[in-house]
């Protein structure tokens, strides 16, 4: 980019937070990437996250729709700090153009022009080089950029640097409708959000400020007052002393435990817990109510807007200007966002309601307001949440932003860290704890997700010689139950005997036995139950699988659902492959459902219950059948959101 005069304050560096492979895959319509960052937290010209336009192409993007769907999406504190172009030529016109669009983007967002600098720049799709620029803030001039790095532990720096505050906010709105629904709601409803905001800092509204449950079962809180959050009471030598006292609290002394041991995930995450006072008078003292009049007949509808939004602060941020300076405007945020929605379809009552996720490959959260009046496998609601995967760069075949994903935060609702999201006890995802396979210069392809090992004895059920399959089936249906596919409870012997039975595979007298069943069978169940097809794999002889290795890594790289191999009377769960494509050496990961212990991890792993198995081991000792016929069953992901 010689065209772009390098600056006398030399020559900046871009870090990013975000793993490479997120800024082009999967494929977008698209040559943009809006850049995130936080400004006033992280460093300059650090990039959190990367979104997606969706509105428009590269050469005509909607910037005011693209700024009202991102407005209710990233929390207060992150930023729109620039714009990477993917693939193409990336001349210094068209950087200079999308920093343009950047520039435009975030002043719809903000109402202001942006403080800090933004970013330009151009990835190369086939060699990864990225080229860019940097335009401070007031420069007429952009300096280019030297030096790009990819953090190794991007969540660390995001959580020991910031922190959450979290707000939930009940409020009901009186609309006054004429018999032309349609006129002046906008205006109307705009006028209400208003008057809430002012009221959210008159000096007679109080404010709970809480910090997360400590293991000690203790937090900090304090109140804050309106007038509490005025700027010029953070200032030195305020008379108010009490006022002072609140206002330096920093959000830091919320935490009383390390910042990377704080908990950032689906099942619990920590934020600062802020609860408006609604008790408050809406009036100032001498107040004066005001009176409207509406000369044509009008009807009241009393609008419900849960609010829930969170907020990025820095922990040495004074807990009383971030909640003046990012949680009211976020609250303003999101009000405006439903405001949006509800006018399109006032008569109907949207239900909105917000959640907060992390998905897999993000290290920020985001929000999404779905409309509860509509179920979640509803064509609305799923056409949302592919617009939202498309926007976040999701893969579009697993369902990561269902309401059963949101994060659950801590306080009142923590679980107990050793309790899953599920209530279940059982363990989870035991192979993480195994040593090395064995194989030399192998490649490892395993399972995708969570999964529960279900074995004999479990649930007070006497299955030992007769019930791995059902074991089997039961490891792979809580597969999908933890990916977020299905909310069916794991079917127990019974209730897959009489699956059978309903679709005429097996007779009545079934229901209730010991008797085995096969893949096969297998597959009719998860039809059956969760609409999942199958693929299936034959064998003549347990000697035969290895050469079944490469086929199996395709699977889990493609699929990643646990397998069961079925051959003889016995049944065992495939989690992964390690195969050596040039030497033909290979493992298998087994998880064996014939365990009849207590759920001891350390004597499962220990005892080979869960391990690497080669078809025949050092000793020469078969661990396939060479005289039995094998059935392996591929269950198949879902292409659903």
């Amino acid at each position: 980019m010689d065209a772009f005069v390098a600056g006398s304050r030399g020559r900046p560096a871009l870090s990013f937070l975000c793993p490479k492979i997120s800024l082009f895959s999967p494929p977008s319509h698209s040559w943009f990437r809006w850049l995130v960052g936080a400004p006033r937290v992280l460093p300059p010209f650090t990039v959190a996250a990367v979104l997606r336009p969706i509105h428009g192409d590269h050469d005509a993007i909607d910037l005011p729709r693209e700024a009202d769907e991102i407005r209710g999406l990233l929390p207060r504190g992150f930023d729109i700090i620039g714009v990477l172009l993917v693939g193409g030529e990336g001349s210094d016109a068209d950087v200079t153009r999308a920093l343009e669009q950047a520039r435009a983007l975030r002043e719809l967002l903000f109402g202001v022009a942006a403080s800090h600098g933004l970013v330009g720049g151009h990835m190369d799709a086939a060699t990864g080089e990225i080229r860019f620029v940097v335009s401070e803030s007031g420069w007429t001039n952009s300096v280019e950029g030297s030096v790009v790095t990819w953090e190794d532990e991007p969540g660390r720096l995001l959580w020991e640097k910031g922190c959450l505050l979290r707000c939930e906010l009940l409020l009901k709105l009186p609309l006054y409708l004429r018999p032309d629904v349609n006129s002046g709601i906008e205006g109307q409803f705009s006028s209400l959000i208003e008057s809430t905001v002012a009221k959210l800092r008159d000096p007679h509204v109080y404010y709970l400020v809480e910090g997360p449950i400590t293991s000690s079962q203790s937090h900090r809180s304090i109140i804050l007052r309106g007038d509490d959050l005025s700027f010029d009471s953070h200032t030195h030598g305020n008379s108010r002393t009490d006022s002072c006292t609140t206002s330096i609290v920093t959000c830091s002394e919320f935490f009383t435990e390390k910042r990377y041991d704080l908990s950032l995930t689906r099942e619990t995450a920590d934020a600062i817990a802020i609860t408006v006072n609604q008790s408050a008078p809406s009036l100032k003292p001498g107040g004066t109510p005001v009176v409207e009049y509406f000369p044509a007949p009008a009807s009241l509808i009393v609008i419900t807007l849960k609010l829930d939004i969170l907020c990025y602060s820095s922990i040495d941020f004074p807990v009383a200007a971030a909640v003046s300076e990012l949680v009211i405007p976020g609250l303003a945020d999101q009000m405006i966002v439903m405001k949006r929605i509800i006018a399109s379809e006032i008569t109907q009552q949207a239900q909105l309601q917000p959640f907060h996720f992390i998905p897999s490959g993000w290290h920020v959260p985001v929000t999404a307001i779905y409309n509860t009046r509509y179920g979640e496998t509803e064509e609305r609601q799923s056409e949302l949440r592919k617009e939202l995967h498309l926007r976040l760069g999701l893969p579009l075949d697993r369902p990561l932003l269902r309401i059963s994903n949101a994060l659950t935060f801590g306080g009142m609702g923590r679980r107990k860290k050793s309790m899953p999201r599920s209530g279940s006890s059982l363990l989870r995802d035991i192979h993480r704890e195994l040593p090395s396979s064995g194989v030399s210069g192998g490649v490892m392809s395993l399972i995708d997700g969570s999964y529960e090992y279900y074995h004999y004895l479990h649930d007070g059920i006497d299955d030992n010689g007769w019930g791995c399959a059902y074991r089997s089936l039961q490891t792979i249906v809580s597969w999908y139950r933890l990916q977020q596919y299905s909310s069916i409870d794991v079917p127990s012997h019974r209730e897959i005997q009489q699956v059978l039975v309903e679709i005429g595979d097996k007779d009545p007298s079934f229901i209730g036995s010991c008797e085995w069943i096969g893949a096969i069978e297998l597959s009719f169940v998860l039809d059956k139950l969760l609409g999942v097809s199958c693929k299936v794999i034959n064998v003549r002889s347990g000697d035969e699988l290895p050469e079944k290795c490469r086929e199996l890594a395709r699977h889990f790289e493609t699929q990643g659902t646990p397998v069961m191999i079925g051959g003889g009377v016995l049944a065992y769960t495939l989690l992964g492959v390690d195969y050596n494509g040039a030497s033909g050496d290979c493992a298998f990961l087994i998880l064996d459902p014939h365990y009849t212990g207590t759920d001891d991890l350390k004597k499962i792993v220990n005892g080979g219950w869960c391990g690497w198995k080669k078809s025949v081991d050092s000793k020469g000792r078969s661990f396939f059948l060479k005289d039995k016929f094998y059935n392996l069953l591929l269950p198949q992901r879902p292409n659903m959101v």
